[in-house]
């Protein structure tokens, strides 16, 4: 069945011409068995003959709406002149008028309503109703000029479901592009914020290891001791600022610079305290755990961490309601670490939550999986089955290469 549906979709035009050849058969038939009776109005040759050309209209109608509108007028104008009466075949001018309602030139639809209006009352007038009386006669015009009339409403009620279709379609198109465009741009940001970040954690690495080096050549002949634990925090400082220098790679730094000359640490994992404390203070309860053992993390990695649970907090307070609770995991395993962030507040649409964000710029999960990608770690993020919102994220200790 769908096959064939499809064929019907592909070849208009076949179809038509199947209907127009099936009406000519019909019409034929009519008018050759009521060819010579007293009653009938107009020759067998005419009647055949403007038959066939508004088979023809039938057949044509979807490639050429416009000519076939002009070309049924004409054969209905013909058909009074030459007194041919009504037949079968005029069933090609409702066709017509529907198809250019829904599919032809504004021109053409007025056109074919103005005809369809009329054709009803000429045909009264050229082949009147006289056993019907005056009042019958405009009863059986007005009865005729109905479907000419629902004809046409039909096709025009088409043509303008088909063009608010085509506006939606349009509409949810150009959305799509502004939402694309919006998430580059949100994505652009995020990145040049990470780089800004990363920039500080590095000139910070780079800042300690030049008082250490200013220290151990100071203290190197009177305290061998003290330069060498200098050095060795040189060298830890330098690989950890390596590690950050390889995540910053691709990432342009965009931005006005810094105006101050002195760098200083960003927030990391030690300070999550005061962040939890300070959402307690805002009146949301936040139960705050550390499983594993705490131990030093690279900058990178705490900075993530930190900024992922200061968002998801915010998000709690934005969409969680007046009586939300969260709660915060922080979890050392050997080779990572993992945060756990849940709140059970009505919450909002995931929807929502892709593009709220912390900054009040939006998009607060494309900031998010950006700073877990930089790292190399897997972010989760969607509503609980309970009810609220749930954030979790694995990011390693290791530098990815």
């Amino acid at each position: 069945m769908q096959r064939l549906y499809d064929f019907l979709r592909r070849y208009p035009t076949w179809v038509d011409s199947f209907w127009a050849v099936a009406l000519l058969g019909v019409t034929g038939v009519n008018i050759a068995s009521v060819d010579g009776a007293e009653d009938h109005h107009g020759s067998f040759a005419e009647s055949l003959t403007i038959a066939s050309f508004l088979c023809l209209v039938v057949a044509l109608r979807r490639r050429m709406p416009e000519k076939m509108l002009i070309l049924a007028a004409a054969l209905g104008f013909l058909q009074l002149v030459l007194d041919v009466e009504v037949m079968t075949a005029d069933f090609a001018m409702l066709v017509i008028i529907y198809t250019v309602a829904a599919d032809g030139a504004r021109w053409a639809s007025r056109f074919a309503l103005i005809g369809g209006l009329c054709a009803g009352t000429l045909s009264q007038l050229r082949w009147p109703a006289t056993e019907s009386g005056g009042l019958g006669g405009v009863l059986i015009a007005i009865f005729q000029t109905v479907p000419f009339a629902l004809a046409w409403v039909l096709g025009d009620s088409i043509r303008t479901r088909r063009a608010y279709l085509a506006q939606l379609e349009e509409r949810a198109a150009r959305l799509e592009k502004e939402r694309e465009a919006q998430a580059k741009v949100a994505v652009a940001a995020e990145r040049a914020r990470i780089a800004r970040e990363l920039h500080d954690v590095v000139a910070h690495n780079v800042s300690v290891m030049v008082v250490q080096a200013d220290g151990a050549a100071y203290v190197m002949d009177t305290a061998p001791d003290q330069a060498k634990k200098a050095l060795e925090t040189i060298s830890g400082t330098g690989r950890q600022a390596l590690a950050e220098m390889r995540r910053l790679l691709g990432v342009l730094r965009t931005g006005e610079h810094q105006e101050s000359g002195e760098y200083v640490p960003q927030p990391d994992v030690e300070q999550l305290d005061d962040l939890i404390a300070q959402c307690r203070t805002s009146g949301l309860p936040v139960d705050f755990k550390v499983e594993g053992t705490p131990r030093p993390l690279p900058s990178g990695v705490e900075l993530t961490a930190y900024r992922i649970v200061q968002e998801a907090l915010t998000n709690t307070r934005k969409h969680g309601g007046p009586n939300a609770g969260a709660s915060v995991r922080l979890v050392y395993f050997d080779d990572g670490l993992g945060l756990l962030v849940e709140d059970d507040g009505k919450g909002a649409p995931h929807e929502l939550y892709e593009d709220g964000g912390a900054d009040g710029q939006g998009h607060g999960l494309i900031g998010m999986r950006e700073r877990v990608g930089m790292v190399g770690g897997t972010l989760d993020a969607g509503p609980r089955p309970g009810g609220g919102f749930r954030i979790s994220a694995l990011l390693p200790l290791k530098p990815a290469h």
